[in-house]
Order: structure tokens, then sequence, then C-alpha cells
């Protein structure tokens, strides 16, 4: 199999129909270069908060594990819209979420983390050139319960999926590269041209919004 390309995009990259379609448009013309293509997607937008909220509304303390059930939904609305664009611009893909990938994660509910996925599906698919659509933050716990993996864990899917499938893992955000402040809050902050994994993992273990730092840990 020839090389494979792991692409994320994130919630503030799928917030809207439009988004997506822009996206959709893009991979079709990455497709033509690197024919292989996984991608991972977060939530529309800020669905993750209203999902938190919608669970407040009705209780102070949500039970944890139907919190994860609830909070998993939207990144499966994410990847079925996408494939669907997709599909409509007359490129095959289809979408896979947690259970079908059995992407088995250990820990607890809220900060999960993956230890395997099984690839076979995603392979079969390549195979057939379509476009494979993962979606992000979740997996399945020995006992089967949906789980997810902490805010931006979507990252960590995305590089997981990567280091399974020996390929190139490329986030995008709605930034054109990795700042140490805020690029959308001070106008002053400078891109970096590269930086070491030692300094991302700091960045984000300081709660920088960069990555999320499980996802540098596995890369």
């Amino acid at each position: 199999m020839s090389s494979i390309i792991v692409q994320k995009y994130g919630g503030s990259s799928v917030e809207s129909i439009e988004k997506i379609k822009c996206i959709a448009k893009n991979i079709i013309e990455r497709k033509r270069v690197d024919n292989k293509i996984v991608v991972v997607v977060s939530a529309m937008g800020d669905t993750t908060d209203d999902y938190i909220k919608l669970a407040k509304d009705i209780t102070d303390s949500p039970d944890k594990r139907e919190l994860d059930v609830l909070m998993s939904t939207g990144e499966i609305i994410s990847a079925s819209l996408l494939a669907m664009s997709l599909s409509s611009l007359g490129c095959e893909s289809i979408s896979y979420n947690a259970y079908q990938l059995d992407i088995h994660t250990s820990g607890d509910h809220g900060k999960s983390q993956i230890d395997d996925i099984d690839i076979t599906k995603i392979k079969e698919s390549l195979y057939k050139e379509k476009v494979v659509i993962v979606t992000g933050f979740q997996g399945l716990n020995d006992e089967g319960d949906v789980t997810t993996l902490g805010r931006g864990g979507s990252d960590t899917s995305a590089v997981a999926l990567a280091v399974k499938l020996d390929a190139k893992c490329e986030i995008y955000t709605d930034v054109d590269g990795i700042y140490f402040t805020d690029p959308r809050k001070y106008k002053g902050a400078k891109k970096l041209n590269e930086i070491e994994y030692e300094e991302m993992l700091e960045l984000a273990s300081l709660g920088a919004q960069v990555m999320h730092s499980r996802s540098i840990e596995l890369a």
C-alpha cells in the first residue's frame, strides 16, 4: 500500500456546512497527489460546549458514562456530513465511529487514553480508493462503553491513527501555525517555523490550546 496521509480538522474548521464543503473540495484536490487519505474530525464549532450545557441543565452532576455518550455524538455528525459532502462531489468516502473501528481505550470517562485501533476496515476502504472519515475524541473501554479523550482529544485520535497506519499526520485548524500566544487575541503573536517535541509538550501541558498533550506523547 502506498503512503497514507492522516488529516485532522478541528471544531472551528467544520463549524458550518460551508466550511465542510470547502474541506471536501480541498481533500479531493489533495487526493490527486496523495491517493490514500484518512480524515479525523471534531464536533462542529461549539457543539461539545453546547452538549455539556444541556447536561448541566438537567443536573449539576451528570453521570460521566452518559455524558461521554452524549458528547461522542458531535463527531459522528461531522464525519457523516463530510462523507456526504465528498460523495456529492463524486468522491467515494465512508465514515467510521469508534465502535466500528474498535478504538480501544482505558482510563476514566472524560479523560481516557487510546490503547489500540483495529485498522482492518480502514485499509480495506483505502484499497477501494475511498476517503476514510473517522470520528475523533472517542473510543470504547473494556466494558464496551463509549469514552472520550478529553478536550482536544481529536488530535490524539489523529496521531494514534497515523502511528497505526505508519502515516504522515497533518493537523488543520483556523490559525496558520503554532504560536506561543493566541494570534486571535494578540496581534503581535509570532508564528514558529518549527518546534521540538519537548517544547510542544510543555506548551500543551501548561494549558496552551495548541494540541492535546497525549497526542504529542504519541507522536
